[in-house]
Protein backbone atom coordinates (compact mmCIF):
# COMPACT_ATOMS: atom_id res chain seq x y z
CA UNK A 1 0.00 0.00 0.00
CA UNK A 2 2.81 2.36 0.90
CA UNK A 3 4.48 1.57 -2.43
CA UNK A 4 1.23 2.43 -4.25
CA UNK A 5 0.96 5.73 -2.35
CA UNK A 6 4.60 6.46 -3.10
CA UNK A 7 4.07 5.78 -6.80
CA UNK A 8 1.00 8.04 -6.86
CA UNK A 9 2.94 10.69 -4.95
CA UNK A 10 5.59 10.63 -7.68
CA UNK A 11 3.15 10.26 -10.56
CA UNK A 12 0.61 12.91 -9.56
CA UNK A 13 2.89 15.95 -9.92
CA UNK A 14 4.01 14.65 -13.33
CA UNK A 15 0.40 14.22 -14.48
CA UNK A 16 -0.54 17.67 -13.18
CA UNK A 17 2.48 19.21 -14.88
CA UNK A 18 1.63 17.57 -18.22
CA UNK A 19 -2.02 18.61 -17.89
CA UNK A 20 -0.99 22.18 -17.09
CA UNK A 21 1.43 22.26 -20.02
CA UNK A 22 -1.22 20.84 -22.38
CA UNK A 23 -3.90 23.24 -21.21
CA UNK A 24 -1.54 26.21 -21.48
CA UNK A 25 -0.55 25.14 -25.01
CA UNK A 26 -4.18 24.70 -26.04
CA UNK A 27 -5.20 28.02 -24.52
CA UNK A 28 -2.24 29.77 -26.19
CA UNK A 29 -3.06 28.15 -29.52
CA UNK A 30 -6.73 29.08 -29.18
CA UNK A 31 -5.80 32.60 -28.16
CA UNK A 32 -3.46 32.89 -31.13
CA UNK A 33 -5.99 31.39 -33.52
CA UNK A 34 -8.81 33.57 -32.17
CA UNK A 35 -7.17 36.88 -33.03
CA UNK A 36 -8.05 37.98 -36.55
CA UNK A 37 -7.76 41.67 -37.45
CA UNK A 38 -11.11 43.36 -37.97
CA UNK A 39 -9.94 44.53 -41.41
CA UNK A 40 -8.56 41.13 -42.44
CA UNK A 41 -8.85 40.27 -46.17
CA UNK A 42 -10.34 43.67 -47.08
CA UNK A 43 -9.10 46.50 -49.26
CA UNK A 44 -7.47 47.97 -46.15
CA UNK A 45 -4.84 45.25 -46.39
CA UNK A 46 -3.39 47.09 -49.40
CA UNK A 47 -3.45 50.53 -47.75
CA UNK A 48 -0.04 50.33 -45.95
CA UNK A 49 2.02 49.75 -49.15
CA UNK A 50 -0.08 52.32 -51.03
CA UNK A 51 0.69 54.89 -48.31
CA UNK A 52 4.41 54.00 -48.33
CA UNK A 53 4.66 54.24 -52.11
CA UNK A 54 2.70 57.51 -52.25
CA UNK A 55 4.86 59.13 -49.56
CA UNK A 56 8.06 57.96 -51.26
CA UNK A 57 7.02 59.52 -54.56
CA UNK A 58 5.88 62.77 -52.87
CA UNK A 59 8.63 63.30 -50.29
CA UNK A 60 11.48 61.66 -52.29
CA UNK A 61 12.52 60.01 -49.00
CA UNK A 62 12.42 56.23 -48.93
CA UNK A 63 13.30 55.17 -45.36
CA UNK A 64 10.71 57.27 -43.51
CA UNK A 65 8.03 56.49 -46.13
CA UNK A 66 8.53 52.76 -45.73
CA UNK A 67 8.43 53.04 -41.94
CA UNK A 68 5.19 55.05 -42.05
CA UNK A 69 3.70 52.28 -44.21
CA UNK A 70 4.89 49.66 -41.70
CA UNK A 71 3.41 51.70 -38.83
CA UNK A 72 0.11 51.97 -40.70
CA UNK A 73 0.08 48.18 -41.17
CA UNK A 74 0.74 47.63 -37.47
CA UNK A 75 -2.08 49.99 -36.46
CA UNK A 76 -4.57 48.36 -38.83
CA UNK A 77 -3.58 44.91 -37.55
CA UNK A 78 -3.93 45.83 -33.87
CA UNK A 79 -7.01 48.00 -34.19
CA UNK A 80 -5.12 50.89 -32.60
CA UNK A 81 -3.76 48.99 -29.57
CA UNK A 82 -0.36 50.45 -28.67
CA UNK A 83 1.29 47.32 -27.27
CA UNK A 84 0.08 45.01 -30.06
CA UNK A 85 1.11 47.54 -32.69
CA UNK A 86 4.69 47.74 -31.39
CA UNK A 87 5.10 43.98 -30.87
CA UNK A 88 3.64 43.24 -34.31
CA UNK A 89 5.96 45.71 -36.05
CA UNK A 90 9.14 44.58 -34.33
CA UNK A 91 8.57 40.96 -33.28
CA UNK A 92 6.45 39.75 -36.21
CA UNK A 93 7.83 42.30 -38.66
CA UNK A 94 11.45 43.45 -38.50
CA UNK A 95 12.78 40.66 -36.27
CA UNK A 96 10.62 38.11 -38.05
CA UNK A 97 11.90 38.91 -41.54
CA UNK A 98 15.50 39.08 -40.31
CA UNK A 99 15.04 35.68 -38.65
CA UNK A 100 13.92 34.10 -41.90
CA UNK A 101 16.75 31.96 -43.28
CA UNK A 102 15.88 32.80 -46.89
CA UNK A 103 16.06 36.55 -46.24
CA UNK A 104 19.29 36.23 -44.28
CA UNK A 105 20.79 34.24 -47.15
CA UNK A 106 19.93 37.06 -49.58
CA UNK A 107 21.54 39.63 -47.25
CA UNK A 108 24.70 37.52 -46.92
CA UNK A 109 24.78 37.17 -50.71
CA UNK A 110 24.53 40.97 -51.08
CA UNK A 111 27.34 41.56 -48.59
CA UNK A 112 29.64 39.05 -50.33
CA UNK A 113 28.75 40.51 -53.71
CA UNK A 114 29.49 44.00 -52.39
CA UNK A 115 32.87 42.75 -51.18
CA UNK A 116 33.61 41.23 -54.60
CA UNK A 117 32.68 44.47 -56.35
CA UNK A 118 34.97 46.37 -53.98
CA UNK A 119 37.77 43.85 -54.67
CA UNK A 120 37.39 44.12 -58.45
CA UNK A 121 37.36 47.90 -58.27
CA UNK A 122 40.39 48.12 -55.98
CA UNK A 123 42.32 45.60 -58.05
CA UNK A 124 41.78 47.79 -61.10
CA UNK A 125 39.81 45.14 -62.96
CA UNK A 126 36.72 47.32 -63.41
CA UNK A 127 38.82 50.29 -64.55
CA UNK A 128 40.79 48.12 -67.00
CA UNK A 129 37.60 46.66 -68.45
CA UNK A 130 36.16 50.16 -68.70
CA UNK A 131 39.18 51.33 -70.68
CA UNK A 132 39.01 48.24 -72.88
CA UNK A 133 35.28 48.66 -73.51
CA UNK A 134 35.69 52.38 -74.13
CA UNK A 135 38.26 51.64 -76.82
CA UNK A 136 35.78 49.34 -78.57
CA UNK A 137 32.62 51.37 -77.93
CA UNK A 138 32.45 54.59 -79.90
CA UNK A 139 29.25 56.34 -78.79
CA UNK A 140 26.33 56.49 -76.35
CA UNK A 141 24.29 53.98 -78.36
CA UNK A 142 27.11 51.43 -78.17
CA UNK A 143 27.50 51.94 -74.41
CA UNK A 144 23.78 51.34 -73.83
CA UNK A 145 23.63 48.31 -76.14
CA UNK A 146 26.66 46.80 -74.39
CA UNK A 147 24.89 47.28 -71.03
CA UNK A 148 21.77 45.55 -72.38
CA UNK A 149 23.83 42.67 -73.82
CA UNK A 150 25.65 42.08 -70.54
CA UNK A 151 22.34 42.22 -68.65
CA UNK A 152 20.83 39.59 -70.96
CA UNK A 153 23.88 37.32 -70.59
CA UNK A 154 23.69 37.39 -66.78
CA UNK A 155 20.31 35.68 -66.51
CA UNK A 156 20.86 33.45 -63.47
CA UNK A 157 19.50 35.84 -60.85
CA UNK A 158 18.22 39.42 -60.81
CA UNK A 159 20.24 40.48 -57.72
CA UNK A 160 23.42 39.14 -59.27
CA UNK A 161 22.50 40.88 -62.54
CA UNK A 162 21.88 44.28 -60.96
CA UNK A 163 25.09 44.57 -58.98
CA UNK A 164 27.39 42.96 -61.56
CA UNK A 165 26.14 44.90 -64.59
CA UNK A 166 26.19 48.13 -62.62
CA UNK A 167 29.76 47.77 -61.39
CA UNK A 168 31.08 46.70 -64.80
CA UNK A 169 29.27 49.15 -67.07
CA UNK A 170 29.10 52.25 -64.86
CA UNK A 171 32.55 53.57 -65.89
CA UNK A 172 31.66 53.02 -69.56
CA UNK A 173 28.27 54.74 -69.44
CA UNK A 174 29.79 57.59 -67.42
CA UNK A 175 32.41 58.15 -70.09
CA UNK A 176 29.78 58.40 -72.82
CA UNK A 177 27.52 60.62 -70.68
CA UNK A 178 24.64 58.22 -70.11
CA UNK A 179 22.67 59.39 -67.07
CA UNK A 180 22.67 57.26 -63.93
CA UNK A 181 18.86 57.11 -64.18
CA UNK A 182 19.09 55.59 -67.68
CA UNK A 183 21.75 53.12 -66.53
CA UNK A 184 19.50 52.08 -63.63
CA UNK A 185 16.62 51.53 -66.07
CA UNK A 186 18.75 49.41 -68.41
CA UNK A 187 19.92 47.31 -65.45
CA UNK A 188 16.41 46.89 -64.04
CA UNK A 189 14.89 46.10 -67.46
CA UNK A 190 17.43 43.31 -68.06
CA UNK A 191 17.08 41.84 -64.55
CA UNK A 192 13.62 40.47 -63.75
CA UNK A 193 12.28 40.65 -67.36
CA UNK A 194 15.19 38.49 -68.58
CA UNK A 195 15.18 36.12 -65.59
CA UNK A 196 11.46 35.42 -66.01
CA UNK A 197 11.96 34.10 -69.56
CA UNK A 198 15.20 32.23 -68.81
CA UNK A 199 14.57 28.51 -68.08
CA UNK A 200 17.80 28.27 -66.09
CA UNK A 201 17.33 30.95 -63.44
CA UNK A 202 16.31 31.35 -59.82
CA UNK A 203 13.00 32.80 -61.04
CA UNK A 204 12.18 29.73 -63.12
CA UNK A 205 12.87 27.60 -60.05
CA UNK A 206 10.50 29.76 -57.99
CA UNK A 207 7.67 29.65 -60.53
CA UNK A 208 7.81 25.88 -61.01
CA UNK A 209 7.49 25.44 -57.27
CA UNK A 210 4.11 27.19 -57.25
CA UNK A 211 2.51 24.99 -59.95
CA UNK A 212 1.11 22.15 -57.86
CA UNK A 213 -0.24 19.03 -59.53
CA UNK A 214 1.40 19.84 -62.87
CA UNK A 215 4.83 19.60 -64.52
CA UNK A 216 5.95 23.05 -63.44
CA UNK A 217 9.05 23.25 -65.61
CA UNK A 218 7.30 22.28 -68.86
CA UNK A 219 4.54 24.80 -68.08
CA UNK A 220 7.18 27.48 -67.53
CA UNK A 221 8.72 26.70 -70.96
CA UNK A 222 5.31 26.79 -72.69
CA UNK A 223 4.48 30.09 -70.97
CA UNK A 224 7.59 31.94 -72.24
CA UNK A 225 6.08 33.06 -75.62
CA UNK A 226 3.11 34.52 -73.73
CA UNK A 227 5.22 36.56 -71.31
CA UNK A 228 4.44 39.72 -73.22
CA UNK A 229 5.62 42.28 -70.67
CA UNK A 230 9.12 40.81 -70.43
CA UNK A 231 9.53 40.47 -74.20
CA UNK A 232 8.02 43.88 -75.00
CA UNK A 233 10.19 45.54 -72.35
CA UNK A 234 13.31 44.21 -74.11
CA UNK A 235 11.95 45.31 -77.51
CA UNK A 236 11.15 48.75 -76.13
CA UNK A 237 14.53 49.14 -74.43
CA UNK A 238 16.52 48.25 -77.57
CA UNK A 239 14.17 50.27 -79.82
CA UNK A 240 14.53 53.45 -77.77
CA UNK A 241 18.32 53.16 -77.74
CA UNK A 242 18.51 52.65 -81.51
CA UNK A 243 15.94 55.40 -82.23
CA UNK A 244 17.75 57.74 -79.79
CA UNK A 245 14.52 58.87 -78.21
CA UNK A 246 13.34 59.33 -74.63
CA UNK A 247 10.25 60.71 -72.92
CA UNK A 248 9.07 61.79 -69.48
CA UNK A 249 11.57 62.61 -66.74
CA UNK A 250 14.12 60.29 -68.33
CA UNK A 251 14.39 62.69 -71.25
CA UNK A 252 15.40 65.50 -68.85
CA UNK A 253 18.02 63.27 -67.18
CA UNK A 254 19.50 62.26 -70.54
CA UNK A 255 19.63 65.83 -71.83
CA UNK A 256 21.41 66.94 -68.66
CA UNK A 257 23.80 63.99 -68.89
CA UNK A 258 24.85 65.05 -72.39
CA UNK A 259 25.80 68.40 -70.85
CA UNK A 260 27.86 66.63 -68.17
CA UNK A 261 25.37 66.28 -65.29
CA UNK A 262 24.80 62.55 -64.75
CA UNK A 263 22.45 63.01 -61.76
CA UNK A 264 20.12 65.98 -62.58
CA UNK A 265 18.61 66.25 -59.08
CA UNK A 266 20.14 67.63 -55.84
CA UNK A 267 20.15 64.08 -54.42
CA UNK A 268 23.56 62.77 -55.56
CA UNK A 269 24.45 60.19 -52.93
CA UNK A 270 27.36 58.66 -54.84
CA UNK A 271 28.87 61.73 -56.47
CA UNK A 272 31.30 62.70 -53.73
CA UNK A 273 32.38 59.23 -52.70
CA UNK A 274 36.06 59.35 -51.82
CA UNK A 275 38.05 57.67 -54.56
CA UNK A 276 39.87 54.64 -53.24
CA UNK A 277 43.40 53.74 -54.16
CA UNK A 278 43.28 51.50 -57.23
CA UNK A 279 45.99 49.03 -58.17
CA UNK A 280 47.79 49.79 -61.42
CA UNK A 281 48.59 46.10 -61.89
CA UNK A 282 45.00 45.08 -62.63
CA UNK A 283 43.87 43.97 -66.08
CA UNK A 284 40.69 42.93 -67.84
CA UNK A 285 41.16 39.33 -66.65
CA UNK A 286 40.99 40.57 -63.05
CA UNK A 287 37.36 41.39 -63.75
CA UNK A 288 36.38 38.62 -66.14
CA UNK A 289 37.79 35.67 -64.16
CA UNK A 290 36.00 36.62 -60.90
CA UNK A 291 32.68 37.19 -62.73
CA UNK A 292 32.93 33.91 -64.67
CA UNK A 293 33.93 32.10 -61.46
CA UNK A 294 30.99 33.69 -59.67
CA UNK A 295 28.53 32.58 -62.37
CA UNK A 296 29.85 29.01 -62.37
CA UNK A 297 29.90 28.81 -58.56
CA UNK A 298 26.35 30.21 -58.29
CA UNK A 299 25.05 27.64 -60.80
CA UNK A 300 26.81 24.84 -58.92
CA UNK A 301 25.51 26.19 -55.62
CA UNK A 302 21.93 26.24 -56.88
CA UNK A 303 21.95 22.74 -58.37
CA UNK A 304 23.65 21.49 -55.20
CA UNK A 305 20.73 22.73 -53.11
CA UNK A 306 18.36 21.06 -55.61
CA UNK A 307 19.94 17.62 -55.11
CA UNK A 308 22.01 17.38 -58.31
CA UNK A 309 24.87 15.62 -56.51
CA UNK A 310 22.40 13.22 -54.90
CA UNK A 311 21.20 11.89 -58.24
CA UNK A 312 18.68 14.47 -59.54
CA UNK A 313 19.07 15.58 -63.17
CA UNK A 314 20.17 19.15 -63.94
CA UNK A 315 16.73 20.52 -64.82
CA UNK A 316 15.06 18.94 -61.77
CA UNK A 317 17.85 20.14 -59.49
CA UNK A 318 17.54 23.70 -60.79
CA UNK A 319 13.75 23.58 -60.41
CA UNK A 320 14.03 22.38 -56.80
CA UNK A 321 16.93 24.65 -55.85
CA UNK A 322 17.01 27.06 -52.92
CA UNK A 323 18.08 30.30 -54.60
CA UNK A 324 19.04 32.00 -51.34
CA UNK A 325 21.34 29.24 -50.08
CA UNK A 326 22.66 28.45 -53.58
CA UNK A 327 23.62 32.06 -54.27
CA UNK A 328 25.18 32.42 -50.82
CA UNK A 329 27.35 29.31 -51.31
CA UNK A 330 28.24 30.32 -54.87
CA UNK A 331 29.18 33.87 -53.95
CA UNK A 332 31.30 32.64 -51.01
CA UNK A 333 33.39 30.37 -53.23
CA UNK A 334 33.51 33.09 -55.88
CA UNK A 335 34.96 35.44 -53.24
CA UNK A 336 37.57 32.85 -52.20
CA UNK A 337 38.60 32.30 -55.85
CA UNK A 338 38.90 36.07 -56.38
CA UNK A 339 41.11 36.55 -53.32
CA UNK A 340 43.35 33.60 -54.30
CA UNK A 341 43.58 34.94 -57.88
CA UNK A 342 44.70 38.36 -56.69
CA UNK A 343 47.25 36.79 -54.36
CA UNK A 344 48.72 34.69 -57.17
CA UNK A 345 48.82 37.65 -59.54
CA UNK A 346 50.04 39.95 -56.73
CA UNK A 347 47.51 42.57 -57.71
CA UNK A 348 46.47 43.21 -54.09
CA UNK A 349 48.03 42.30 -50.77
CA UNK A 350 46.11 40.01 -48.43
CA UNK A 351 45.45 42.93 -46.08
CA UNK A 352 44.01 45.00 -48.94
CA UNK A 353 41.73 42.10 -49.85
CA UNK A 354 40.49 41.86 -46.26
CA UNK A 355 39.91 45.62 -46.13
CA UNK A 356 37.55 45.28 -49.11
CA UNK A 357 35.14 43.06 -47.17
CA UNK A 358 33.91 45.75 -44.72
CA UNK A 359 34.05 48.30 -47.54
CA UNK A 360 31.69 46.12 -49.56
CA UNK A 361 29.45 45.70 -46.52
CA UNK A 362 29.25 49.48 -46.05
CA UNK A 363 28.36 49.96 -49.71
CA UNK A 364 25.41 47.58 -49.29
CA UNK A 365 24.03 49.11 -46.07
CA UNK A 366 21.49 51.44 -47.79
CA UNK A 367 20.18 48.59 -49.94
CA UNK A 368 20.03 46.23 -46.94
CA UNK A 369 18.10 48.80 -44.90
CA UNK A 370 15.55 49.40 -47.66
CA UNK A 371 15.20 45.66 -48.26
CA UNK A 372 14.57 45.04 -44.56
CA UNK A 373 11.86 47.72 -44.46
CA UNK A 374 10.33 46.41 -47.71
CA UNK A 375 10.19 42.84 -46.35
CA UNK A 376 8.64 44.13 -43.11
CA UNK A 377 6.00 46.03 -45.07
CA UNK A 378 5.16 42.82 -46.92
CA UNK A 379 4.83 41.03 -43.56
CA UNK A 380 2.29 43.69 -42.52
CA UNK A 381 0.19 43.17 -45.68
CA UNK A 382 0.38 39.38 -45.25
CA UNK A 383 -0.90 39.61 -41.68
CA UNK A 384 -3.83 41.72 -42.93
CA UNK A 385 -4.80 39.03 -45.47
CA UNK A 386 -3.93 40.86 -48.70
CA UNK A 387 -3.48 37.52 -50.46
CA UNK A 388 -7.00 36.34 -49.55
CA UNK A 389 -8.53 39.62 -50.67
CA UNK A 390 -6.82 39.49 -54.07
CA UNK A 391 -7.56 35.77 -54.49
CA UNK A 392 -11.26 36.45 -53.93
CA UNK A 393 -11.25 39.17 -56.59
CA UNK A 394 -9.67 36.88 -59.17
CA UNK A 395 -11.92 33.90 -58.43
CA UNK A 396 -15.08 36.04 -58.60
CA UNK A 397 -14.16 37.28 -62.09
CA UNK A 398 -13.20 33.87 -63.51
CA UNK A 399 -16.58 32.84 -64.89
CA UNK A 400 -17.93 36.09 -66.29
CA UNK A 401 -14.88 37.25 -68.24
CA UNK A 402 -13.22 34.02 -69.36
CA UNK A 403 -11.50 35.34 -72.51
CA UNK A 404 -10.58 38.58 -70.79
CA UNK A 405 -9.19 36.74 -67.77
CA UNK A 406 -5.51 36.78 -68.88
CA UNK A 407 -5.68 40.57 -69.20
CA UNK A 408 -7.49 40.86 -65.85
CA UNK A 409 -4.95 38.59 -64.15
CA UNK A 410 -2.13 40.68 -65.64
CA UNK A 411 -3.60 43.87 -64.13
CA UNK A 412 -4.23 42.20 -60.74
CA UNK A 413 -0.65 40.87 -60.75
CA UNK A 414 0.69 44.35 -61.56
CA UNK A 415 -1.26 45.97 -58.73
CA UNK A 416 -0.43 43.28 -56.19
CA UNK A 417 3.31 43.25 -56.98
CA UNK A 418 3.38 47.07 -57.06
CA UNK A 419 1.72 47.28 -53.64
CA UNK A 420 3.75 44.53 -51.98
CA UNK A 421 7.05 44.93 -53.86
CA UNK A 422 7.43 41.21 -54.46
CA UNK A 423 7.15 39.19 -57.64
CA UNK A 424 7.61 35.81 -55.99
CA UNK A 425 4.88 36.51 -53.45
CA UNK A 426 2.55 37.45 -56.30
CA UNK A 427 3.35 34.17 -58.07
CA UNK A 428 2.54 32.28 -54.91
CA UNK A 429 -0.87 33.95 -54.59
CA UNK A 430 -2.10 33.94 -58.19
CA UNK A 431 -0.63 30.85 -59.90
CA UNK A 432 -2.38 28.25 -57.67
CA UNK A 433 -5.70 30.07 -58.29
CA UNK A 434 -5.18 30.00 -62.06
CA UNK A 435 -4.29 26.31 -62.01
CA UNK A 436 -7.42 25.53 -59.98
CA UNK A 437 -9.67 27.51 -62.36
CA UNK A 438 -8.35 26.16 -65.69
CA UNK A 439 -6.69 22.84 -64.86
CA UNK A 440 -9.50 20.58 -66.02
CA UNK A 441 -11.31 22.62 -68.68
CA UNK A 442 -8.94 24.83 -70.72
CA UNK A 443 -5.21 23.95 -70.59
CA UNK A 444 -4.25 26.52 -73.26
CA UNK A 445 -5.92 29.38 -71.38
CA UNK A 446 -4.25 28.11 -68.20
CA UNK A 447 -0.80 28.51 -69.81
CA UNK A 448 -1.66 32.04 -71.03
CA UNK A 449 -3.03 33.00 -67.61
CA UNK A 450 -0.01 31.62 -65.75
CA UNK A 451 2.19 33.68 -68.06
CA UNK A 452 -0.04 36.70 -67.32
CA UNK A 453 0.59 36.07 -63.60
CA UNK A 454 4.34 36.11 -64.19
CA UNK A 455 4.24 39.13 -66.51
CA UNK A 456 2.03 41.12 -64.15
CA UNK A 457 4.23 40.26 -61.18
CA UNK A 458 7.36 41.39 -63.04
CA UNK A 459 5.63 44.58 -64.23
CA UNK A 460 4.46 45.53 -60.74
CA UNK A 461 7.88 44.65 -59.34
CA UNK A 462 9.47 46.78 -62.07
CA UNK A 463 7.32 49.80 -61.14
CA UNK A 464 7.37 49.52 -57.36
CA UNK A 465 9.77 51.67 -55.31
CA UNK A 466 9.71 49.05 -52.52
CA UNK A 467 10.71 46.18 -54.83
CA UNK A 468 14.01 44.50 -53.97
CA UNK A 469 15.00 44.36 -57.65
CA UNK A 470 14.30 48.08 -58.11
CA UNK A 471 16.36 48.81 -55.00
CA UNK A 472 19.22 46.66 -56.29
CA UNK A 473 19.14 48.37 -59.71
CA UNK A 474 19.50 51.76 -57.99
CA UNK A 475 22.41 50.42 -55.94
CA UNK A 476 24.08 48.85 -58.99
CA UNK A 477 23.86 52.07 -61.02
CA UNK A 478 24.68 54.23 -57.96
CA UNK A 479 21.59 56.28 -58.74
CA UNK A 480 19.34 57.94 -56.17
CA UNK A 481 16.49 55.49 -55.65
CA UNK A 482 13.60 57.91 -56.15
CA UNK A 483 15.22 59.20 -59.37
CA UNK A 484 15.28 55.66 -60.71
CA UNK A 485 11.65 55.02 -59.77
CA UNK A 486 10.25 58.25 -61.23
CA UNK A 487 12.18 57.99 -64.51
CA UNK A 488 11.44 54.30 -65.02
CA UNK A 489 7.73 54.41 -64.19
CA UNK A 490 6.50 55.95 -67.49
CA UNK A 491 8.50 53.40 -69.48
CA UNK A 492 7.12 50.49 -67.48
CA UNK A 493 3.55 51.82 -67.74
CA UNK A 494 3.85 52.08 -71.54
CA UNK A 495 5.08 48.48 -71.81
CA UNK A 496 2.29 47.40 -69.42
CA UNK A 497 -0.42 49.14 -71.48
CA UNK A 498 0.66 47.43 -74.70
CA UNK A 499 0.99 44.11 -72.85
CA UNK A 500 -2.58 44.50 -71.57
CA UNK A 501 -3.91 44.92 -75.11
CA UNK A 502 -1.84 41.93 -76.25
CA UNK A 503 -3.28 39.75 -73.47
CA UNK A 504 -6.79 40.64 -74.62
CA UNK A 505 -5.84 39.44 -78.11
CA UNK A 506 -4.22 36.29 -76.67
CA UNK A 507 -7.32 35.52 -74.58
CA UNK A 508 -9.40 35.24 -77.76
CA UNK A 509 -6.98 33.77 -80.33
CA UNK A 510 -4.99 31.67 -77.78
CA UNK A 511 -2.03 31.54 -80.19
CA UNK A 512 1.33 33.09 -79.29
CA UNK A 513 2.39 33.40 -82.96
CA UNK A 514 -0.58 35.72 -83.54
CA UNK A 515 -0.65 37.72 -80.31
CA UNK A 516 3.09 38.36 -79.98
CA UNK A 517 3.56 40.03 -83.42
CA UNK A 518 0.56 42.25 -82.62
CA UNK A 519 2.24 43.41 -79.40
CA UNK A 520 5.64 44.00 -81.03
CA UNK A 521 4.03 45.93 -83.91
CA UNK A 522 2.10 48.13 -81.48
CA UNK A 523 5.28 48.81 -79.50
CA UNK A 524 7.26 49.80 -82.61
CA UNK A 525 4.46 52.10 -83.80
CA UNK A 526 4.33 53.84 -80.41
CA UNK A 527 8.13 54.29 -80.36
CA UNK A 528 8.10 55.79 -83.85
CA UNK A 529 5.29 58.19 -82.84
CA UNK A 530 7.30 59.26 -79.77
CA UNK A 531 10.38 59.84 -81.93
CA UNK A 532 8.39 61.92 -84.43
CA UNK A 533 6.82 63.98 -81.63
CA UNK A 534 10.25 64.65 -80.12
CA UNK A 535 11.53 65.68 -83.58
CA UNK A 536 8.67 68.14 -84.08
CA UNK A 537 9.29 69.68 -80.64
CA UNK A 538 12.96 70.22 -81.52
CA UNK A 539 11.95 72.01 -84.72
CA UNK A 540 9.65 74.30 -82.74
Amino acid sequence: MRRMKKRWAMLLPTVLLLALTFSTTVLAAEEEAEYVPALHATFWALVPPIVAIGLALITKEVYSSLFVGILMGGLLYSGGQFELTITHIFQDGIIGVLSDSYNVGILVFLVILGAMVSLMNKAGGSAAFGQFAASKIKNRVGAQLATILLGVLIFIDDYFNCLTVGSVMRPVTDKFKVSRAKLAYLIDATAAPVCIIAPISSWAAAVTGFVEGEDGFSIFIRAIPYNFYAILTIVMMVGMVLLKTEFGKMKVHEQNAERGDLYTTPGRPYENVKAEKISTKGGVMDLLIPIIALIICCVIGMIYTGGFFDGADFVTAFSNSDASLGLTLGSFFGLIITIVLYQIRRVLSFKECMDCIPEGFRAMVPAILILTFAWTLKAMTDSLGADLYVAGLVESSAGAFLNFLPAIIFVVGCLLAFATGTSWGTFGILIPIVVAVFQNNNPDLMIISISACMAGAVCGDHCSPISDTTIMASAGAQCEHVNHVTTQLPYAVLAAAISFVTYIVAGFVQKAWIAMPVGILLMLIVLLVIRDMNGKRKEL
